[in-house]
């Protein structure tokens, strides 16, 4: 059993804490848009501590300043052509993109005074998520490489096993905070770079951004054969050190009016 991420829980912790997984997509924009219904309700207290964790269907999602280039009507056309959805996500930085090789992470939580604690959860949270990628087999950092897209200070990278290697981004955060609860996200690239790698390259040309392609890579380029279902095991074991995660269906989550489920 790990013995937690190395990182101090920053705030209040509720011990308590569901896991749910959601095995069916309701599609691209309302899988995104869940996240912030799950937001919502525990903001109003009808939603407890809960991750949410999910496989993505195709999509990029974009940040709220890419839509304000003047290519960003011509980076969505681009994705489309190659089968990813464009999205506009409310957190989170630059475009980044997705598919059922991923893994995303939603994590809900109620709290007082949400946004005290908001720096440091970036830092608890990646320290969890590299920790759990080095118990599944992969050599794995947090920190911001040169050159990669949607840059961030708390992204994880992976390590090729290998000396002269470049590091690959495997995990983008991001968090959203309101009043009463707040809502930290994390996808996880496990499986198949490459369409993702082409999408981006097509979205960050059209946008006029640089950045550098060798830096998109999956957790499989690093250690061929690991799968999506091997990391979230890994998760869910560094979430047993701080949490008592009780794991259930989909069901008992919130309805489409952001309801408990039955």
């Amino acid at each position: 059993m790990p013995s937690g991420s190395g990182a101090a829980w920053p705030g209040e912790l509720r011990r308590s804490l569901s896991w749910i997984r959601q095995d069916t997509s309701f599609g691209a924009a309302e899988d995104l848009d869940y996240g912030l219904r799950m937001l919502q309700a525990a903001k109003a207290g009808r939603l407890g501590a809960t991750v949410r964790i999910y496989r993505p269907a195709p999509s990029v999602a974009f940040g709220q300043r890419d839509t304000h280039l003047p290519g960003f009507a011509e980076a969505a056309e681009r994705c489309r052509a190659l089968g990813f959805e464009p999205l506009v996500r409310k957190a989170g930085g630059r475009a980044a993109a997705y598919h059922r090789g991923c893994l995303v992470i939603d994590h809900v939580q109620p709290e007082a005074d949400a946004i005290a604690a908001s720096r440091h959860r970036f830092a608890y949270f990646g320290e969890l998520l590299a920790s759990a990628l080095r118990d599944a087999g992969v050599t794995a950092g947090m920190g911001e490489i040169p050159g990669e897209y949607c840059p961030g200070e708390y992204s994880v990278h992976g390590v090729p096993g290998y000396d002269g290697g470049a590091r690959v981004k495997l995990v983008g955060t991001a968090q959203r905070v309101v009043s009463g609860a707040w809502l930290f996200s994390s996808v996880i690239v496990v499986e198949d770079s490459g369409p993702l790698r082409e999408v981006l390259v097509q979205a960050y040309d059209a946008l006029g951004l640089e950045w550098d392609p060798a830096t998109a890579g999956a957790a499989d380029d690093l250690v061929p054969g690991i799968r999506v279902e091997a990391v979230e095991r890994a998760v869910l074991a560094r979430y047993r050190a701080d949490w008592e995660p009780e794991e259930s269906g989909f069901r008992v989550l919130l309805d489409r009016t952001g309801r408990p489920g039955d």
